[in-house]
């Protein structure tokens, strides 16, 4: 049986924590940042702990080796 194709967007946006569980990225720090206080800044570069069991198991359907890692 061929391997699936991996959704290689997703597969960017998310990933494991040590512990397993699945974190994401923050929106709104790609531009226009110049305005956002230096707080704003750093939080937005932290990742995020996917709580949603159905985002959870969207991520699983389209990067299926995201966990393999």
């Amino acid at each position: 049986m061929p391997k699936i194709k991996t959704h290689k967007s997703t597969s960017k946006r998310f990933r494991l924590s040590g512990s397993g569980k699945l974190m994401r990225t923050r929106l709104g720090k790609s531009h226009l940042r110049r305005k956002k206080s230096k707080r704003v800044k750093a939080e937005l570069s932290k990742m995020h702990v996917v709580e949603s069991k159905g985002q959870i198991k969207r991520v699983r359907t389209l990067a299926p080796y995201l966990h393999q890692k």
